[in-house]
């Protein structure tokens, strides 16, 4: 017998344990299912690739339609707000009015028959306030309007409209949510737009690493849930290798359950099989598109922090590179929100991305 795989390391797909999440979780369905308005409606994530963005938005999707509410999935891509009021119609279909494009105005019998059709042209109107008729006939209906935006792009034009609409909504007293996430630096320039300034009030979520308890729990709950067991050793050097990695999470437990899928018990071998694997891919679909977005001054500041067994100092960085505190600095936030590195404590900095140093090391050429 063969043992289905329950993992998902495909990007969007919701697994069965959303490990290190669930406070996020919680706070939001109190909010879908408050009678009165809270602030965890309109929340921002932002995090580094594979940290869970997509799933989290997904998740939080059906979470709002489970409690009644309409859920509206997009990305910030051109046409997303057709997409968004599309999505709407459709989704909302049972709850709307139907709507009538034109009317029989004369019927003729003889000689060959005809109908005569009036179109009812509708009143000039735009995106603003179709979506505010449409959400009063939710409000009608007793239900809420939530929109989810992936793949934040502050230089879409349609990204800031929909921030726009959707704070005309909130004032005006609408059933409405607005869960974007991002990029960390796409979050911080879309923040940055004047004309939206009201979104630096919302609620932030950086998703960061995933606890090594909550890995542990996660991965054993998947397994023994579907019928296997794990060995122990095996599933603490899996922890270990996972890193606290969400995307790698996925994927170590993906890769160590097809080693020997027809076997009770997933082995030590298994596992060592599957961290294997799982580092592999993660180059390939991970690190190598964050390092080809990295500009010259990133990887030369990147390759500073090689000099370093551990974390680096940034006032040593800045001597390495022979730039001024104030270049360094912003080539150190650019990286932090990049997900590449982190703030341990005030002037010391680390890599914050799973493997992402020896991945640097292998195209510099880096030599200690």
């Amino acid at each position: 017998m063969e043992f289905e795989n329950p993992f998902t390391p495909s990007f969007g797909e919701i697994p069965a344990h959303m490990a290190g999440r669930q406070q996020i979780v919680t706070s939001m369905v109190r909010a879908f299912s408050s009678e009165r308005r809270r602030p965890d409606l309109t929340t921002l994530f932002s995090g580094a690739r594979g940290t869970g963005k997509t799933t989290l938005l997904r998740l939080l999707s059906h979470k709002a339609e489970e409690h009644g509410w309409i859920a509206v999935d997009t990305t910030a891509l051109p046409g997303m707000l057709d997409d968004i009021e599309i999505g709407l119609r459709k989704n909302a279909a049972h709850l709307l009015e139907a709507q009538a494009s034109s009317h029989v105005a004369s019927i003729e019998i003889a000689p060959l028959g005809a109908i005569g059709f009036e179109r009812n042209d509708a009143p000039r109107t735009n995106w603003r306030y179709r979506m505010t008729e449409l959400v009063e006939q939710l409000d009608k209906a007793g239900a809420g309007l939530l929109i989810t935006v992936d793949e934040v792009d502050p230089a879409l034009d349609e990204m800031v409209e929909l921030a726009a609409v959707y704070q005309h909504l909130v004032g005006e007293g609408h059933r409405v949510a607005l869960l974007m996430a991002g990029l960390p630096h796409n979050i911080s320039a879309l923040l940055s737009d004047k004309t939206v300034s009201f979104l630096r009030r919302a609620q932030s979520h950086s998703l960061g690493r995933i606890a090594d308890c909550d890995v542990y729990d996660a991965l054993l709950k998947t397994i023994s849930e579907n019928g296997r067991d794990a060995d122990a050793k095996g599933l603490e050097e899996a922890v270990a290798a996972i890193e606290g990695f969400p995307f790698l999470m996925q994927l170590v437990g993906y890769r160590a359950w097809d080693a020997n899928p027809t076997e009770k018990t997933v082995g030590p071998k298994d596992f060592a099989q599957g961290i294997d694997l799982a580092r592999r891919e993660l180059e390939d679909r991970i690190l190598g598109a964050t390092f080809r977005e990295l500009s010259d001054g990133d990887i030369k500041f990147l390759t500073a922090m090689l000099e370093d067994e551990g974390d680096s100092k940034v006032a040593d960085l800045g001597e390495r590179l022979e730039r001024s505190s104030a270049v360094v600095s912003q080539y150190r936030r650019r990286l932090i929100d990049a997900g590449v590195i982190g703030e341990r404590r005030r002037g010391v900095v680390g890599f914050d991305l799973p493997y992402f140093r020896d991945y640097l090391v292998e195209q510099v050429g880096f030599e200690r």
